[in-house]
């Protein structure tokens, strides 16, 4: 008789699957710019876009003349997904009776707190990417400093950003509608005197982020209000003092082939978890998660960033 193989031994767990796959962490928003695209290898092209994609072109043709074509997209630099395995684990301590199976809210919550841990990986991986200066032509970047901070009393974040949304569809075609902000830049715009100015016959005495996005006109304005840990210990902010605009494509990417200012590729079916099982010497139950995942930058021309915002 053969060997089981690793995926024949697998037994996943759909309901805690389901739980894992459904789960979001508030407090994440780099999916906003990078959304999730499911691929069915760990490796791949990513699919760019340039300007051709914007370009006008002759569709008239004459009867039984040759009918004009166009590439979509093309292929980029590689891809590879990073894969993650953690195990929930559910102490029977926690549980009235050490011989019984953990029911589904306690195994859920072991499942919600790998999925935070992956979470939060993904999402410096992604606030890496966006926040990276060198990925961006001169045209797509701003460092603020001074007066010009959105923290200073005397700059026009308003401004910046109409001019930032030019220079975009100057680059793509398309105006930016995402803007995805370190928590202090929400703090600094809260209190900035252009916003409450414009804001003032609202009836509203705070910009909450909903407004905001309609004072930018974007279609959402996110603040990312995770942390991690530096090398030093101290706790820092992911997006640190930033502010990322980009073009996506949210809730309608179907594929990779769709033009976006990023995407996060993931393994088709995944994350996955598998069924528990007791481990005697921890005296606890273990519920292995895995995911395959991994973001790319697709098109930088479609995003703006300012460094150093607040």
């Amino acid at each position: 008789m053969s060997q089981m193989t690793a995926s024949q031994a697998r037994v996943i767990d759909p309901i805690l699957t389901n739980v894992a796959r459904g789960y979001t962490n508030g407090a994440m928003v780099g999916m906003l710019l990078f959304p999730a695209v499911p691929v069915g290898a760990r490796g791949g092209k990513i699919v760019k876009f340039g300007r051709e994609n914007f370009r006008r072109y002759t569709t008239a043709r004459a009867p039984g003349t040759h009918v004009a074509t166009v590439q979509y997209g093309y292929a980029g630099e590689s891809y590879a997904l990073t894969d993650h395995g953690l195990a929930g684990l559910v102490p029977v301590e926690l549980m009235e009776d050490a011989t019984a199976v953990p029911g589904i809210d306690l195994a859920g919550g072991a499942v919600r707190m790998v999925q935070d841990v992956v979470a939060l990986n993904l999402e410096a991986e992604q606030a890496a990417l966006a926040r990276n200066a060198a990925s961006y032509a001169v045209s797509n970047k701003a460092t603020l400093s001074g007066t010009t901070q959105w923290s200073h009393a005397d700059s026009d974040p308003v401004k910046a950003v109409e001019t930032a949304k030019e220079a975009v569809r100057a680059s793509v075609g398309m105006r930016p509608n995402t803007m995805v902000i370190g928590p202090k830049v929400l703090a600094a715009l809260k209190t900035h005197p252009v916003i409450l100015d414009r804001i003032r016959y609202t009836g509203r005495d705070v910009p909450t982020l909903e407004l905001l996005a309609s004072l930018f006109g974007l279609d959402r304005v996110a603040s990312g209000d995770a942390v991690q840990e530096d090398a030093s210990g101290a706790l820092v902010d992911v997006w640190g003092g930033d502010a990322v605009l980009g073009y996506t494509t949210l809730g309608t990417l179907a594929s990779q082939g769709t033009p976006s200012y990023g995407y996060t590729y993931r393994l088709r079916n995944y994350p996955v978890v598998e069924r528990g099982y007791y481990d005697a010497d921890q005296r606890s139950w273990k519920y292995p998660t895995f995911d395959a995942v991994a973001p790319v930058l697709a098109g930088a021309d479609a995003g703006f960033l300012f460094k150093d915002a607040a």
